[in-house]
């Protein structure tokens, strides 16, 4: 894996009392995140899982409905932002837990519960950055 690989991914992120920041787009005043232990939230997170991996319910639905992360609008999609286009991160970017776990997984595979300061999280890497003259390469040659 080339260190200038970069990847694309989707999550689900619930917060609870332990996370570093107590407030949420879904939770403005942080009374239910600071009422949630580690134990529930990981275990909400498991049944969502659960609920994808058996087919009767979609990754992109239960980001948008149950995310604590603004992601959530793009049904946990992490990019493109409001204040950025770019639709890929690499190493570096995101928290070592976050990243280790998406750099490991195959496109398509989604990960088990990951721990980081802002919650947890599951993650679905959806692709691999591609680069503008690979999108170009084929039409070179019309």
């Amino acid at each position: 894996m080339s260190s200038s690989e970069k990847v694309r991914a989707s999550h689900i992120l619930i917060k609870h009392q332990g996370s570093r920041r107590k407030s949420s787009w879904k939770d403005p005043d942080g009374r239910v995140i600071s009422a949630t232990t580690r134990e529930e939230a990981v275990a909400q997170l498991q049944a969502l899982r659960r609920d994808i991996l058996s087919g009767d319910a979609s990754f992109k639905d239960l980001a948008s409905q149950h995310s604590h992360c603004n992601s959530a609008k793009r049904g946990g999609d992490l990019g493109p932002s409001p204040i950025s286009l770019i639709c890929s991160f690499g190493r570096g970017q995101m928290q070592k837990p976050f990243e280790e776990a998406t750099f490991a997984l195959k496109i398509g595979e989604m990960s088990d519960i990951v721990d980081t300061d802002s919650g947890v999280h599951i993650i679905m890497r959806t692709g691999s950055a591609v680069k503008f003259r690979q999108i170009l390469n084929p039409y070179r040659t019309l």
